[in-house]
C-alpha cells in the first residue's frame, strides 16, 4: 500500500472509531489560495489608505510615505484643515482631505463613504494615528498624585474609541475587497516608561489589547490587525516641546545611537500594509532604534 493510501485508510479508521462518516479521499479542502490567511492583498500602489490625523506630524509622514508608493490616501483631519488640503492638492486625484472626528461614529461612517465615492473603491488599509490633544513635555505632565480620570478618558476616547469606530466602519469595504489591513500606532512607553505619561501610555496599552483581540476575531475574514510602536520621534508637533537633552539621552541609550524619525516609523507601517506581511497579525512592532528589545 502506498503512503497516500495508508494515510487515507488511517483517516477513515479514525473517523469510524469516532462514529463519523469517513471523509472521501478526494473531498476538497479549500485550496491554500482560498483560505482567509492567504487572501490576496493588493500592492501598495493599488490600495486606498485611510490615515487618521494624517495632515501633520507623524500622520503627515505616513500620508507622504503611502503617496510615495503610489497609494491613494484619505487624509483625515480635525484641526489641521489647511495642512490637509495643501497636501491633498499637491497630489490631485490621489489624495483627499476629509474632516472627521474619529470619536464620533457618524462622522467616521461618512468619512468612509466619502472615501469610497472619491476613489470608486473601498478602503484597503486603515492607519489609526489620530492623537487627542497631547504634548510630550515631561516638565508639564500631570504626575501620579494629581492626574484625574478625565485625562485618561480623553486619551482612551481618541485611541481606543477612535480605532473601534474606524475598524468597524471599514469592515464592509474589507469584506467586498476580500481582505483588509489595520495598523494602530502605539508607543514603547508601556514597556519602558522613560517619562511616565500616565494617560497617554494607558490608552496605548489598551489599544494594543484591542489590536490583539481584534486580530483574533477578524483573521478568518482575511483582515490583519497590527501595531507599530515608536518611542519619542524626532521631531513632531507633539514632541516639539521635548528638550534636546532628552532626545540626546534617548539616542545614547539605543544601539543605533539615534532617535527614530517619523519617516523611519512610516516605513515600518508600509511593510504591515503590504502583501509582504500577509502572515503577520496581532503583533506589536517596536520601531525605536533598539531602545526597547521586546
Amino acid at each position: 500500500m502506498t503512503t497516500a493510501s495508508t494515510a487515507t485508510a488511517t483517516a477513515a479508521a479514525a473517523a469510524d472509531a469516532a462514529g463519523a462518516a469517513p471523509r472521501p479521499a478526494d473531498a476538497s479542502a479549500p485550496a491554500p489560495a482560498d483560505r482567509p490567511a492567504s487572501r490576496t492583498v493588493p500592492p501598495l500602489a493599488e490600495q486606498v489608505v485611510l490615515v487618521t490625523g494624517g495632515a501633520r506630524g507623524l500622520g503627515r509622514a505616513l500620508t507622504e510615505a503611502f503617496l510615495r508608493e503610489g497609494a491613494r490616501v484619505v487624509i483625515d483631519h480635525l484641526t489641521s484643515g489647511d495642512a490637509a488640503r495643501e497636501l491633498a492638492e499637491r497630489h490631485d486625484g490621489r489624495a483627499i482631505a476629509v474632516r472627521a472626528d474619529v470619536r464620533d461614529r457618524d462622522q467616521v461612517e461618512a468619512l468612509l463613504a466619502q472615501a469610497e465615492d472619491a476613489f470608486d473603491a473601498p478602503v484597503d488599509t486603515v492607519v489609526n494615528n489620530a492623537l487627542t490633544d497631547f504634548s510630550f513635555n515631561g516638565d508639564a505632565r500631570a504626575t501620579a498624585h494629581e492626574i484625574d480620570y478625565d485625562a485618561f478618558s480623553a486619551q482612551f476616547a481618541g485611541a481606543v474609541q477612535g480605532a473601534l469606530h474606524t475598524i468597524q466602519a471599514a469592515l464592509p469595504g474589507f469584506a467586498r475587497a476580500g481582505s483588509g489591513r489595520v495598523i494602530n500606532i502605539g508607543t514603547n512607553l508601556f514597556q519602558h516608561p522613560v517619562v511616565p505619561y500616565h494617560d497617554y501610555t494607558a490608552a496605548k496599552a489598551a489599544l494594543l489589547a484591542l489590536t490583539r483581540t481584534f486580530a483574533a476575531d477578524l483573521g478568518p475574514r482575511g483582515v490583519t490587525v497590527n501595531m507599530v510602536s515608536g518611542g519619542l520621534l524626532r521631531t513632531t508637533d507633539a514632541s516639539s516641546a521635548t528638550p534636546e537633552a532628552v532626545f540626546d539621552a534617548i539616542a545614547a541609550g539605543t544601539p543605533l545611537r539615534t532617535v527614530t524619525t517619523p519617516a523611519e516609523l512610516a516605513d515600518a507601517v508600509l511593510f504591515l500594509a503590504s502583501p509582504w506581511s500577509r502572515a503577520v497579525t496581532g503583533q506589536n512592532l517596536v520601531v525605536d532604534g533598539g531602545l526597547v528589545m521586546d
